[in-house]
């Protein structure tokens, strides 16, 4: 009998390294207490953005993703009518069977992490493509112009 002696094998990463940073950076910025609660979070958001963006913002988000990340975003068809950024939440919040103001903050820290990835100039084209109210949860000023 031969015998192969090898290390131990160390646990095997579900995601690729770069969805993994992108939950340490979820798990920072909403202070979540494991890596689990972030990706259920990250799931939730990613799911309910697709379900809002179409066309060619979509595809620049998804490409800027890590790639676990873009299929969440994606696998959604769009919303026939659009949310505000207060009813996303609510959407979200009735979906996931947690607070409006949980939901919130979910979605902002998963947001924060988007725009990262994503970058500035698109994550402001993305804001001129969706209804009012995203913006405050990109952790950005929701101005509108004077009449």
């Amino acid at each position: 009998m031969i015998t192969d002696v090898r290390a131990p094998l160390e646990r095997p990463q579900p995601y690729g390294a770069a969805y993994e940073q992108m939950l340490e950076k979820v798990r920072y910025e909403g202070a979540y207490p494991t890596r689990e609660r972030a990706d259920e979070a990250v799931r939730l958001v990613l799911a309910g953005l697709g379900r809002q963006l179409t066309g060619g913002e979509r595809e620049a988000l998804a490409a800027r993703l890590p790639r676990e990340a873009a299929r969440i975003l994606t696998a959604p068809n769009p919303d026939a009518r659009p949310l505000t950024g207060w009813a996303l939440v609510k959407d979200l919040a009735a979906r996931s069977g947690a607070s409006p103001a949980t939901t919130r903050w979910d979605t902002g820290s998963v947001f924060a992490a988007v725009a990262a990835c994503a970058g500035p100039d698109l994550i402001t084209r993305i804001l001129h493509r969706l209804p009012t109210g995203y913006a405050l949860l990109f952790g950005r000023a929701d101005l509108t112009p004077a009449a």
